[in-house]
């Protein structure tokens, strides 16, 4: 269920910042369209940390009731306080979804001791398949491939969304975890390599804007056709560096709102893409075929 192209899906809002449901909808019918392989609502690309808990339930919510079963939904339920992200992995669970994905804590840079303890707790209060969500840069926090692996035999622990982009870590990972746990990629730029290499598909930020050829990416990579995966790749490069030009999901909001599939909204801290690299990003989007 879980391998291929996996949508890091940004949380359409109105200028105003509000939610903009209709838009919503329509990202979720053109990513089936486009042939994604599974969407991920309320992550972290969907600016889980500027909404409340009451908007994050409401999201996943209408995200599970318009899917209707179409596509895979993984809800993003991770938080930096154990007993809010049992509330939000609930709220998931009972709103539908297909499986949660858990951010490491962020800001308060728990032991590795403390990143199993809150894991374990997750999982053991809420039954429903959870993927791991390793992502340092953005954390101050590293989910080692040590912790991976003692966390790896829970029943409902999953998978990895490996986001480091070190190649040596899907290695270890594979070598410690059992057969069949789940490896995502986390960083565009190494998706195909990781793939490559024996991973899953990747939870993409590129996904939002070229959705089909991600996808066909990921199928070439996980038919171990490398010459086409790269062929495809090759048009997507700058995507994958300029969608991070200024701060995720900034660019990716900017560029799917170029597209005409959702309004102009962003919440603050975070601010609309500055004019400055509206050029750069038009011309990846270019190169990528979708403007």
């Amino acid at each position: 269920m879980f391998k291929g192209s996996i949508v890091a899906l940004v949380t359409p809002m109105n200028e105003d910042g509000t939610l903009a449901e209709p838009a919503l909808f329509k990202l979720i019918d053109w990513h089936i369209e486009q042939g994604s392989d599974a969407l991920v609502i309320m992550g972290t690309t969907g600016e889980s940390a500027t909404l409340n808990e009451k908007e994050h339930c409401q999201v996943i919510k209408l995200a599970c009731k318009h899917a209707k079963g179409r596509i895979p939904i993984i809800a993003g339920t991770g938080a930096n306080a154990t007993n809010e992200a049992i509330t939000l992995t609930q709220c998931a669970k009972k709103a539908g979804a297909d499986a949660c994905l858990l951010v490491t804590p962020y800001y308060n840079k728990p032991t590795q001791e403390g990143l199993y303890l809150h894991y374990k707790a997750i999982a053991e209060a809420v039954d429903i398949p959870q993927i791991l969500y390793n992502v340092p840069s953005r954390t101050a926090c590293d989910l080692l491939p040590e912790t991976i692996s003692r966390l790896a035999p829970l029943k409902n622990i999953i998978g990895v969304k490996e986001a480091t982009g070190d190649l040596s870590r899907l290695a270890m990972i594979k070598s410690l975890c059992p057969a069949n746990f789940i490896l995502l990629s986390g960083d565009d730029s190494s998706t195909r390599a990781f793939i490559l290499a024996g991973g899953d598909g990747a939870i993409s930020v590129t996904a939002n804007v070229a959705p089909a050829k991600m996808h066909q990416m990921c199928q070439a990579a996980l038919a171990f056709d490398a010459e086409k995966a790269a062929k495809i790749d090759a048009e997507l490069i700058l995507l994958h560096q300029h969608l991070f030009i200024q701060s995720s999901p900034i660019p990716v909001k900017w560029a799917i709102a170029e597209m005409g599939l959702m309004p102009k909204g962003i919440r603050l801290p975070l601010t609309w893409l500055e004019q400055q690299y509206e050029p750069p990003l038009k011309i990846a989007m270019q190169q990528a075929g979708v403007l």
